[in-house]
């Protein structure tokens, strides 16, 4: 069974393109608050990295904690959790969902 969390793709550079491929952010709890918006979608030019989508959605809220927020997050692409560990390793394809989802108290 094929393991899709890191593939061997080459990241692309996060920018606006001709033929728009989009990344979906969706925002959870704190996520949310911080961003001050519950999804959005990133322009990008081809596979990017877990580094690089963080810091194109940090990017486009400055001023906020959403720096610190998505830092201790959980990652989920697709219905897939992902390894944080090393967001440089984790790569995202267009038409791809990732969901920032903070630590939550309680259980």
């Amino acid at each position: 069974m094929r393991d899709d969390t890191e593939t061997h793709a080459q990241p692309g550079r996060l920018h606006e393109v001709s033929e728009t491929q989009v990344i979906r952010v969706r925002y959870w709890a704190a996520a949310r608050s911080a961003a001050g918006v519950a999804e959005e979608d990133v322009e990008v030019a081809g596979p990017v990295t877990l580094a690089e989508l963080r810091a194109a959605v940090v990017g486009r809220h400055p001023g906020t904690r959403l720096p610190e927020v998505v830092g201790v997050c959980s990652v989920l692409v697709g219905e897939r959790p992902v390894s944080s560990g090393d967001p440089a390793a984790v790569v995202i394809h267009p038409g791809e969902t990732v969901e920032f989802l903070p630590p939550f108290a309680g259980g």
